[in-house]
């Protein structure tokens, strides 16, 4: 099985000032072919550090893979660094300086000196065309590792992915069908939770490998099978049993967390929701507080959401609350807005005033300021109205506040979900 390493490049990827999402696109992609991408760097914007991190990566690993600093500034300097690293000299490109070219004229844009250094790549580097930015790609052979080098910038890097960089590996005979991955997306169950449920599901021994990765939107569960299995001596006496198929693996895992689980395999929440509601040919209004819109957005980002969306309205302070869902005055301040009364009217106002099939609601307090003891920050009350009544569920989250709006909508979504799926 090929091994590979991912090397990110940018000094603000280690300051916070942006999250790197190169790496995990690019993990997924590997584990999809059967490269297994056994390290990870992060390294800033200097020449030294970057040859001590490429010289130690292709000690280790058959691949690695490097993005950033491709681009025309002074502190893109991954050229000159794998350059060093490999012993080669970076030379002019003509093909790669016509691209570039080609691109900065469409745009209308100088083809300055900074620009031209982009196509200066280290000596028998393989050109790897980038259609959807300026700076090219290039792969280098050193020793048994294959160096590739993509841009930093996200579109950029998914687009090369099947277009320029998946026929350098077929070619080189990196890739194969040996890694297998299912995910499970879960909503409801905290991470320890789901591995205390689904631990004894898994075989002690065997191709099976467990991922659990927890986020405000759940916790996905990975199941990955290797499908190269080593030759195992049976023990005298003792049958050798087949391993499990990955899917039988899946039915079961799913079976044991039942109603927590809400998409496999990549469907988001608000999809899963869509595809519900559609097939039932029900409409839907929400009327949200705490998520700002939030919930409304994440639906209609879904193409043909207009068959069952409505509206959306937002009524974050209590007039609107009152104006727009008739909420009641006296129920406000006896209950309070974050209360499961006002989350109750709120649903009901919203499907009433709609006439819509579903009335969803959400209120609650998303801090870091305006909890008590009483109603702590993260408190947050669901409403749901439907032909059949009107119920409320509470939940508590923690975080900030932007982790708190993300899960609120998500928990809304998922209320919402249970019931559809209940054939309710």
């Amino acid at each position: 099985m090929t091994t590979a390493e991912i090397i990110a490049v940018g000094s603000e990827l280690l300051l916070g000032g942006r999250v790197d999402t190169n790496s995990l696109f690019l993990s997924e992609s590997l584990a999809e072919h059967g490269i297994e991408v056994r390290f990870k760097s992060v390294v800033g914007d200097d020449v030294e550090d970057i040859v001590a991190v490429v010289t130690n990566a292709t000690g280790r690993a058959k691949l690695v893979l490097i993005t950033g600093g491709l681009g025309p500034t002074v502190d893109d300097v991954t050229r000159e660094a794998v350059a060093q690293a490999t012993g080669k000299s970076l030379r002019l490109r003509p093909q790669a300086l016509k691209s570039i070219t080609m691109r900065l004229q469409s745009a209308g844009r100088p083809v300055t000196a900074n620009q031209r250094r982009q196509a200066f790549l280290p000596a028998g580097a393989i050109l790897l065309r980038n259609t959807g930015g300026v700076a090219p790609g290039f792969a280098v052979q050193w020793n048994r590792c294959r160096i590739v080098c993509l841009p930093g910038v996200s579109h950029e890097v998914r687009g090369m992915w099947g277009e320029s960089l998946l026929p350098v590996l077929r070619r080189d005979g990196l890739l194969s069908s040996a890694i297998e991955t299912r995910t499970i997306h879960a909503f409801g169950l905290l991470e320890g939770e789901i591995n205390d449920r689904i631990s004894g599901i898994l075989p002690a021994t065997g191709p099976f490998r467990l991922g659990l990765l927890a986020s405000p939107l759940g916790v996905s569960v990975s199941l990955t099978r290797s499908k190269t299995i080593k030759n195992r001596k049976a023990q005298k006496g003792v049958p050798m049993q087949a391993a499990p198929s990955l899917d039988s693996l899946m039915d079961d895992v799913i079976a044991e967390l039942g109603q927590f689980v809400f998409s496999v395999d990549g469907q988001t929440m608000e999809e899963v929701v869509g595809q519900h509601l559609r097939g039932r040919g029900f409409t839907l209004a929400v009327a949200e507080s705490c998520t700002g819109g939030l919930i409304t957005h994440r639906l209609t980002q879904v193409a043909g959401s207009s068959a069952y969306v409505d509206r959306g309205v937002v009524c974050y302070d209590n007039r609107a609350k009152i104006e727009l869902l008739g909420v009641s005055e006296q129920f406000l301040k006896k209950y309070g807005a974050v209360s499961a009364q006002v989350a109750k009217a709120m649903a009901q106002g919203i499907r009433t005033g709609s006439k819509v099939d579903v009335g969803l609601s959400v209120t609650g307090i998303a801090g870091p300021g305006g909890g008590t003891a009483r109603k702590p920050v993260g408190l947050v009350y669901v409403g749901l109205a439907t032909s059949k009544g009107t119920s409320t569920t509470a939940f508590r989250f923690y975080g900030k506040r932007d982790a708190i709006t993300l899960r609120a909508s998500q928990a809304a979504l998922d209320v919402l979900r249970r019931w559809l799926c209940d054939g309710s």
